[in-house]
């Protein structure tokens, strides 16, 4: 992909799909992020933003910069969107729990949670955080129970699709700078 002048030179954005790893090396030789990114975003040292693991997918930035980097991932400084199915049923006293927070043996988790649609005993949600904690998604729900059945919550599927300003529009395993304009909505609120 070629870079023009309107191309941000710190900002790149790419649609993980899910099978990869988001870490610059494996010692267990597991696929990452790397192999579906051109070389020069490794050996110049582009790193990931934040995490989404093995079995997530979605938008991913990349930056050289630490301080974007720190900015971006400090809790409070940018609001996460993600799009998650979850095997069980997902009631409004869940949204208020999540809402409100669910204490796991990490820690307090909170997000807030909106109901798309439902198929079966699964639920598709929409959530929103602005800290992102490891696997905080996928414990959050896991700390919940299916009034139902009695069991865990557990998500299925889940797909990051915003951060920030920045809503994900590329194919899974692409890749593209951040124009300009995005960067500067992105980091309206950055001081060096």
């Amino acid at each position: 992909m070629n870079k023009d002048n309107a191309d941000s030179t710190k900002l790149l954005v790419f649609n993980k799909p899910k099978g990869f790893l988001v870490t610059r090396t494996d010692d267990l030789g597991r696929k990452t992020v790397y192999k579906l990114l051109p070389t020069w975003v490794y050996e110049e040292g582009w790193m990931p933003i934040g995490r989404l693991d093995l079995e997530s997918k979605g938008l991913l930035l990349f930056t050289k910069e630490g301080q974007i980097n720190n900015f971006l991932t400090k809790p409070g400084n940018c609001i996460k969107i993600y799009e998650v199915w979850v095997r069980g049923h997902v009631t409004d006293e869940h949204l208020l729990q999540a809402k409100n927070g669910v204490d796991s043996i990490h820690g307090l988790l909170k997000a807030k949670l909106e109901k798309i649609s439902f198929a079966g005993a699964k639920t598709k949600l929409k959530v929103q955080i602005d800290e992102g904690k490891n696997r905080h998604i996928r414990r959050l729900f896991g700390a919940m129970k299916d009034p139902k059945f009695g069991t865990p919550l557990k998500v299925l599927d889940l797909k990051r699709t915003m951060i920030g300003s920045l809503k994900l529009d590329i194919k899974s395993s692409s890749w593209r700078y951040l124009s300009l304009d995005e960067e500067k909505k992105l980091l309206k609120n950055f001081k060096k």
